[in-house]
């Protein structure tokens, strides 16, 4: 018996998602298989999918190759029509037994089985206890989006906003914890919508403050990316009191300018932006912050590009996620007459990412001499509580957290 092979494109939920799939595909017996789990956020992501598809087929001639993930739910035939494709599977699909059982027992289920993503209510949280090294553990705590970007076509992929309750989150980082995991990621495709399709629609701060008054022993809490406009007064006074709350956050921003912010048809404006991190900073000084920038969005001026990175400064970001802006069919964005051209896009992602290195110097550099908190993710690298990477001359004992002074900086990441 082969095991099957899993290659994993995108984001963390994805990572997520493969690995519950991992399981299933064990339990069901499915052997000499490869499995591929797309991403779809860009055109670029679907055709780095096809490279890959296609390359994993060269490796693996005579396994059965079977694609599911965001880029196999919102583009079933274009997968279904390749060559070195056998099956597809949407993500709902990918995530039922039943589905897994059907793959592993013969060749005879349907090619393509990919339902409608809108019709799913509830996300299959029960399958596994979070993921990652041994010190770190990633819990998903909601799926899908009720957002229409102009520019996004993963709603389309993802289906629409689903939380998993709180009692059950709690339950799964209890286990976590008693397993030896130090740190918790809570993660979810529009993280600050968690709750708002259960009884009484909590809160995402109700959450946390949920989690860290039940699981006492948790010593360190993160959150991964969130919608600032979105974010509630629980989860702010969390920011403000709760020390086990990491102080590092990363932002859906976008851009920088009001207008091409509207045009993304996105729920706040750039003032906001700057109030929010003002505020976050006043409630938790040594916040840091990182945030997803798209350069070349349609119509976009130089003097709309300018206010994306003033806003760097302004908000004083430090871990930039720079996009280049990626024309995806089937979105409003698409139909904008006025489209950037590639050029002018890839110049003004480079200046954006030339500026956030700046910021992650300044960023290395005010932490020499200081003391940090680091958890361990491997005998020589860990991470400080703002996410900053820590190299070690010494040898740690890996998952731990050690507290060290910083000695020095590569521009990189901090050395201990």
């Amino acid at each position: 018996m082969t095991a099957p092979v899993f290659t994993t494109l995108g984001c963390r939920l994805n990572a997520y998602e493969t690995e519950a799939m991992k399981e299933l595909a064990a339990q069901a017996g499915l052997d000499n298989a490869v499995i591929v789990n797309t991403c779809a956020v860009t055109a670029e992501a679907v055709r780095k999918a096809r490279q890959e598809i296609r390359r994993l087929r060269r490796d693996h001639p005579n396994a059965r190759l079977i694609v599911t993930g965001c880029a196999a739910q919102t583009e079933p035939q274009t997968f279904a029509a390749m060559a070195e494709v056998d099956s597809v599977i949407g993500n709902s699909e990918k995530m039922q037994a039943a589905t897994w059982d059907g793959l592993a027992g013969d060749f005879g289920t349907e090619p393509v089985q990919v339902d409608d993503i809108m019709s799913v209510t509830e996300t299959a949280n029960h399958l596994i206890d979070g993921f990652g090294t041994r010190s770190r553990a990633y819990v998903q705590v909601q799926n899908g989006c009720d957002h229409r970007c102009t520019f996004c076509i993963i709603p389309y992929g993802r289906g629409n906003s689903r939380s998993v309750p709180a009692g059950v989150v709690v339950d799964q980082i209890k286990r976590l914890v008693d397993r030896g995991y130090n740190e918790v990621v809570l993660t979810g495709v529009d993280l600050t919508s968690w709750g708002a399709d259960l009884p009484a629609t909590p809160k995402l701060g109700d959450l946390v403050r949920r989690i860290l008054k039940l699981v006492p022993d948790l010593p360190r809490l993160r959150i991964s990316s969130i919608d600032s406009i979105e974010v509630d007064p629980a989860l702010m006074d969390s920011i403000a009191t709760e020390p086990r709350l990491m102080p590092h956050l990363h932002l859906s921003l976008q851009h920088g300018d009001d207008l091409i912010l509207k045009r993304m048809k996105r729920r706040h404006l750039r003032d906001d932006a700057i109030r929010f991190t003002e505020q976050a900073r006043a409630l938790r000084p040594d916040m840091t912050f990182g945030a997803d920038i798209i350069a070349g969005f349609p119509t976009e001026t130089e003097a709309h590009f300018q206010n994306s990175l003033a806003l760097v400064e302004q908000c004083q970001l430090t871990w930039l996620h720079v996009f280049p802006y990626s024309r995806r069919d089937g979105t409003p964005a698409a139909r904008i007459p006025q489209q950037v051209d590639g050029k002018t896009i890839k110049s003004r992602a480079s200046r954006l990412r030339a500026i956030g290195a700046e910021r992650v110097t300044r960023h290395l550099a005010a932490q020499v001499g200081k003391t940090h908190r680091v958890l361990m993710e491997n005998p020589n690298l860990g991470r400080t509580e703002q996410f900053t990477e820590v190299a070690f001359t010494t040898p740690q004992p890996e998952g731990l957290i050690v507290e060290t002074r910083i000695t020095g900086q590569d521009g990189t990441r901090l050395t201990a």
